[in-house]
């Protein structure tokens, strides 16, 4: 990231309207959202998915579909159509805010037409062991995009473009993932299940070098049909983590300029996280789904939780300046498959100690925003509605303190198990300094330094109304009521 106190903000979450009015709404809101303090959008997935109007797009089907052609039952993507995309990133882009593309290059799904192809069946819970003999399959793997025909590219995808599928027509009662003839499962991913290069539909075989090739190439095309400035990685742990900086560094080439990239690498084993990074050379930020995970257990635990330890093996306590941080995302919303809430009452913890400290990348989630109301099933086949809460009055509250006030030297005062602040002292550009205490227990008070003697300060997020004044050395006792957070600025 190269803006100072840049602010990141997923503008999706799983259970969007339908309707196609995603990018239509930032067109209409890309100024608000620049003004409000955000300095960019990552922005869902924008090709055709195999559910075409309704798919969220991760279920990938056509690359170069960007809501252009009448495939998979419409023109339009979930979130509109491709001049509609096209225009909502312009619109952003005229506001100031950069724009990061969901990328998704792990795998294929809603194929055309069947193939025969020979494999052998591994069993899904351990990718090491097999399950059955080398046979004769029939899978779902011949992709014609019959819609697009050979507009942009001709490329039509086989089954030797793969290197695994979990579906055989010839037995569609077997759980096994099939390794397809000639084929091997990458090295260099996630070692969960044995080895978790397979994660769903049509695994794309990286070492092909037409597979390899036509990545590259569509990445060029898509740099040059929508001037996004970066990339969010889908499913990077499922991927040879090599071939991410590859295909930046020749994306980034044809661009001629920087391009920023985040991987999702959902893991809660921060050393799994470091080995990314190092295979990658640090040119791919990640999630800090680690702190997602703190942030988890802490909102559960109430105020058993020690928040002294909230930053403990996480990216951003390591590696700040390649950590992502957020609280949550689409994938650990209720009733996703990563669920894992951050109760309501902790997210207003949550987002100042991700916005308002030096370290970290800041990820704003839409659903905690603008708030989501909606209903699906769960695990255990019961529907479930599910309200979300708007945290947008206090989050553009801590956007205001971090464009305004969040600069120059940052003192911690992490000396109790329940109150924990700090302060941040300001530079000559943005003067004043600012201080924040929270508490996931009963009310606190922390003595620090601001930096600023006889200074009147307030707490901008209303929580407590009376004002507090600095000493002749610049320090003064901050407070925050229970189960809350107070952010100190400067009375204007």
């Amino acid at each position: 990231m190269s803006e100072a106190n840049g602010v990141m903000m997923q503008y999706f979450h799983w259970y969007i309207p339908e309707d196609g009015s995603l990018w239509n709404q930032l067109a209409e809101s890309a100024e608000e959202l620049a003004e409000a303090g955000i300095t960019s959008l990552w922005l869902p997935p924008a090709y055709k998915g195999t559910g075409g109007g309704l798919d969220v797009g991760y279920a990938v089907y056509d690359l170069f579909d960007l809501g252009e052609f009448d495939q998979k039952g419409s023109v339009r993507t979930k979130y509109g159509t491709k001049e509609e995309y096209l225009r909502a990133i312009q619109a952003a882009k005229k506001a100031g805010i950069r724009i990061y593309a969901d990328v998704v290059l792990n795998h294929k799904l809603g194929a055309d037409e069947e193939e025969e192809a020979e494999a052998t069946p591994f069993n899904p819970d351990n990718r090491n062991e097999t399950v059955g003999e080398y046979q004769k399959i029939k899978a779902w793997t011949h992709f014609t995009f019959p819609g697009r025909g050979d507009k942009y590219s001709s490329m039509k995808w086989h089954w030797w473009h793969f290197d695994a599928i979990d579906y055989n027509v010839y037995n569609g009662e077997e759980n096994a993932i099939y390794l397809l003839k000639g084929k091997e499962f990458e090295d260099n991913v996630d070692l969960e299940k044995g080895n978790y290069d397979y994660l769903m539909g049509c695994d794309l075989d990286m070492q092909n070098p037409e597979v390899s090739g036509e990545l590259k190439y569509w990445g060029e095309w898509y740099v040059d049909t929508t001037d996004v400035d970066g990339f969010r990685f889908d499913a990077v742990k499922h991927v040879k983590a090599e071939f991410f900086r590859e295909w930046l560094d020749h994306v980034s080439h044809h661009a001629q300029r920087e391009l920023f990239a985040v991987g999702e690498y959902w893991s809660y084993e921060v050393e799994a996280l470091h080995s990314f990074v190092e295979a990658t050379g640090g040119k791919v930020t990640l999630f800090d789904a680690p702190l997602h995970y703190n942030f988890h257990a802490a909102s559960q635990a109430g105020d058993s939780y020690d928040m002294r330890t909230i930053f403990d093996n996480t990216l951003v306590q390591h590696q700040p300046t390649l950590a992502v941080t957020l609280t949550e995302n689409h994938d650990s919303q209720p009733l996703q498959s990563l669920e894992s809430v951050v109760e309501p009452w902790f997210k207003p913890l949550a987002y100042a100690l991700i916005l308002l400290r030096r370290e970290g990348y800041p990820c704003i989630f839409y659903a905690d925003y603008y708030g989501a109301h909606y209903k699906d099933a769960g695990p255990d086949g019961n529907e479930y509605e599910i309200w979300m809460d708007s945290h947008r009055w206090l989050i553009d509250k801590y956007l205001f303190a971090r464009k305004t006030y969040a600069y120059g030297e940052q003192y911690d005062y992490f000396d109790h198990a329940n109150t924990i602040a700090w302060t941040r002292l300001g530079d000559e550009e943005h003067p004043g300094g600012m201080a924040v205490v929270l508490s996931n227990g009963g009310d606190g008070t922390k003595w620090m330094e601001v930096g600023q003697p006889n200074q009147t300060y307030i707490d901008i997020t209303e929580h407590i109304s009376e004002s507090v004044t600095t000493n002749d050395e610049g320090w003064a006792e901050f407070r925050c009521n229970g189960g809350s957070v107070s952010v100190w600025v400067p009375q204007s």
